[in-house]
């Protein structure tokens, strides 16, 4: 499987224990959804777009959004241990669905970003996953803007028109295109 064809679940945290478990973190809403999980895609840490399937043996939940993982061969601890840091992939046909006004990122890459006052902005180029929230990067009059992925600023797509709608605060703009004092004293 290509690295385009899947999708990012998580990534191996530590192992546990003597007998090849180990604690993954799955950067998804409900854990428990994926304990019948039958196959996973690694990306190991030294190698991340080179994708090795492995068969899963067990998934059991723990606090948050980290579980206890058993891969199928993967018996001692010094067989896991090489897994430490590697990111777990599922292909992209086994998203779940989302409702009608949900979106997943790579599925907007390219959209155009359409504000209710503005009208048309620019186009979706990326998505900035960071710790304090996520970020959609749009192209703005050849300037990166990020905007902050929250339901007040990003309201819907509409698939078929290829269009990601967004209410922004006024002056956001503003922030990316007016040099700042510095700027104007360097210049």
């Amino acid at each position: 499987m290509l690295l385009d064809d899947a999708f990012l679940l998580g990534y191996i945290i530590k192992t546990h224990g003597l007998r090849g478990h180990v604690v993954a973190h799955f950067d998804v809403d409900d854990v428990t959804a994926y304990q019948k999980l039958k196959l996973v895609h690694l990306a190991p840490a030294a190698t991340p777009t080179k994708l090795a399937e492995h068969p899963v043996e067990k998934v059991q939940p723990q606090a948050g959004s980290k579980v206890l993982l058993k891969l199928r061969g993967i018996d001692r601890i010094e067989d896991a241990e090489p897994l430490r840091g590697a990111q777990l992939y599922l292909p992209l046909t086994e998203l779940p669905e989302l409702a009608a006004d949900q979106f997943y990122f790579h599925d907007v890459i390219g959209f155009t970003v359409v504000d209710e006052n503005l009208g048309e902005l620019g186009t979706v180029e990326n998505f900035y996953e960071l710790p304090q929230q996520d970020m959609l990067a749009m192209r703005y009059q050849g300037q990166e803007v990020l905007i902050p992925v929250v339901g007040e600023l990003v309201s819907h797509a509409n698939q078929e028109k290829r269009q990601l709608y967004v209410n922004l605060p006024d002056g956001l703009l503003d922030v990316y295109l007016k040099p700042s004092s510095r700027e104007r004293d360097e210049a």
